[in-house]
């Protein structure tokens, strides 16, 4: 026999939401004859609430029913908002154009003074939100500070930029138990100067913030600047940094929006990133081309396990690709690309492959079993010094290497190959830059035979840029590493300076030049320039980074100039001045046409460097790309003797 189940509730209630229902309930009982004892009482009427109980039950009984409706019960006083308030004026307004045409009915009216049901719903309004309000102060803190103006002893700062997230700061410093007190706000807006954002006072723009701290009372005086605009630019930060330096101030900022932050770790400050001197405002891209681009396609990557190869991977499997092939060089990178490519799009098919872009079997074998549809080729040698202490190995991965990938994309009918490429390959005075220019040759003269109408069906993307921040033997891990330490940094020349992207706008950028239709942008044998922005000062990001730390530059840490390195120039460029640019649909990408050489021509040339750097002749090989590449001046190796017993440096 079945035991019949027992009646239970269909919903748990919650006692909270009960005892909010029964205040709101009480006020709008106590609403109704309040407002007509205060009516009578301005006309000096003597009046009994008892006199009015039952149109008072009724109107309980009507915003109870309406407040339910509303959804009044459901708000958490801790966090009322004007969200809140709209709904207690919809709430008081619905259940006083009900009740009256009840009460109307009952009693025509009689001995009630129209006016005070006019007053009611002010009064109504008063009783529901006043607790309201006086409880969210309390819980943040608030009207325990407003009462009691005992000593502060919270760390003054001052916001940069008047932003919602400034106001959500502010809005959490206000709690007693918050760490920071805002002073002041500093503004470039138009408009903005001497205006109040929840009572905090926009003191001035940027250019006047050295003047405006003097100017301050000691009580008041910022211990700590706080950057709440992410639409500040790379110079604009670094300009602030050193202002702030000279003042005796540090520098942090909010979490952008886009960050995930733990619970509780929204009012929390970072420090300034490297990211963030060198950033520039986000571009706006084309998100739904790449998606097309990759979606539901095999995607194989060369290099995966370095830092562009990784964050393609990273970046590909977010667009929900068909298959990411994984072919690395590097067991232990392959295995760190794989693991974390599992945890994050366990989802996702992938293929972990070791082995050699070098070797046309390994590379022919994984096309052949993988089919891959786009082919992500970052596989490369980029340490300049190494390079030139390597000259047959650079040139077997950097030029044979990309011509056994490229030949590999065309035999499989690959719909796109993406070259990475390097500014150094413009007028190259290292091994590195030139070979970077022949893997640039290589892909033009395939991708110009596909323009032709020859056999080739396969698109050659070949997308050129500058350095990368935190890559392997980036100036950055290599000035951190020293900071740890204590120091010095070395830099190899006072007017040395370089292009920086960070490598999460490099890799998108690089999506977005594969994803542009070949049509539009008639891109057949050119080459896409990132757009880097302004140049760089590797002594000024060195002072910046030990001012980060919070220290100074050449008293605390000394900054030591070690001399150019082999093959190193004084700056980078990203164009040849032949190269004329042609801009494209996608801001922060160009088209440059440098020129080009026959296919039959630049295999037989290729052939011969091959045949060199497998006889180590050194001193043929760089003859050989000298004669490929014209434009190549190759430094003089006398620079590498007086460097060899130096430290490692960065340019």
């Amino acid at each position: 026999m079945i035991d019949k189940p027992r009646f239970s509730l269909p919903i748990r209630l919650n006692h909270r939401v009960l005892l909010v229902a029964l205040h709101d309930i009480v006020m709008a009982a106590v609403s109704l004859p309040l407002a007509i004892w205060l009516r009578f009482w301005i006309v000096d009427i003597d009046w009994s609430p008892l006199e009015a109980w039952q149109p008072t039950l009724i109107f309980a009984g009507v915003a109870g029913v309406v407040f339910q409706y509303t959804g009044l019960y459901r708000g958490i006083w801790h966090f009322a908002s004007l969200r809140d308030m709209l709904a207690i004026l919809r709430g008081s307004l619905l259940s006083l154009l009900i009740f009256v045409p009840m009460l109307f009915v009952f009693t025509r009216l009689a001995d009630y003074p129209r006016s005070a049901l006019v007053m009611q719903f002010f009064i109504l309004m008063l009783l529901l939100a006043g607790p309201r309000i006086l409880y969210r102060s309390w819980k943040d803190g608030s009207l325990a500070t407003g009462l009691w103006r005992g000593e502060d002893r919270r760390i003054p700062v001052v916001l940069i930029g008047s932003s919602l997230a400034a106001d959500t700061f502010i809005r959490e410093m206000e709690r007693s138990q918050a760490s920071y007190r805002v002073v002041g706000i500093i503004d470039d807006s138009a408009g903005r100067h001497g205006r109040d954002l929840r009572g905090i006072r926009v003191l001035g723009r940027l250019d006047d913030l050295s003047t405006i701290v003097s100017g301050m009372r000691e009580a008041d005086r910022p211990r700590r600047i706080i950057v709440a605009d992410d639409r500040l630019g790379g110079r604009t930060i670094r300009d602030l940094v050193d202002v702030a330096a000279q003042l005796g101030i540090s520098v942090a900022r909010l979490p952008r929006m886009t960050e995930f932050r733990k619970e509780g770790e929204a009012s929390q400050v970072q420090s300034i990133d490297v990211e963030d001197l060198l950033g520039r405002p986000q571009r706006v891209l084309d998100r739904a081309a790449v998606m097309r681009l990759v979606a539901g396609r095999r995607i194989l990557v060369t290099g995966a396990g370095g830092t562009i190869g990784s964050e393609l991977v990273r970046q590909v499997a977010a667009l929900e690709p068909a298959a990411i092939v994984l072919f690395e060089q590097s067991e232990h990178a392959l295995y760190q690309i794989d693991m974390e490519l599992s945890e994050r799009f366990p989802a996702i098919p992938r293929v972990p492959v070791l082995g050699d872009v070098r070797d046309p079997d390994s590379v022919e074998s994984v096309f052949a079993m993988q089919r891959p549809d786009i082919v992500l080729h970052a596989a490369a040698y980029k340490h300049v010094p190494l390079v030139e202490a390597n000259v047959g190995e650079g040139l077997l991965t950097n030029v044979c290497g990309t011509q056994i990938v490229a030949q590999a994309s065309q035999r499989h009918d690959v719909a796109v190959m993406v070259m990475i490429s390097t500014d150094k390959a413009v007028n190259p005075t290292n091994v590195m830059g030139a070979t970077k220019r022949i893997a640039e040759m290589i892909c033009q003269s395939l991708d110009l035979e596909r323009a032709a109408g020859r056999r080739n069906s396969t698109q050659y993307v070949t997308v050129r840029f500058g350095n990368v921040l935190g890559s392997s033997g980036s100036v950055v891990p290599l000035f951190q590493r020293q900071l740890s330490q204590g120091g010095p940094l070395t830099v190899t020349h006072p007017d040395v300076t370089r292009f920086f992207m960070t490598t999460r706008e490099a890799v998108e950028l690089i999506l977005q030049a594969a994803a542009m239709p070949s049509d539009m942008v008639h891109a057949e044998g050119k080459i896409f320039v990132l757009d880097m922005g302004e140049p760089v000062r590797i002594q000024d990001l060195a002072r910046q980074m030990i001012r980060l730390a919070g220290r100074q530059p050449d008293k605390d840490v000394k900054i030591v100039f070690t001399g150019l390195r082999p093959g190193e120039k004084l700056y980078e460029e990203v164009l040849h001045s032949a190269e004329a640019t042609v801009p494209t649909p996608q801001e922060g990408v160009m088209l440059a046409a440098p020129r080009t050489i026959d296919r039959a021509e630049l295999d037989r040339a290729i052939a011969g460097l091959i045949a060199h750097a497998q006889h180590r002749d050194t001193a043929a090989l760089i003859a050989g790309i000298a004669a490929l590449v014209p434009e190549f001046r190759h430094a003089p190796n006398g620079q590498a003797s007086s460097q060899a017993a130096a430290p490692a440096s960065a340019a």
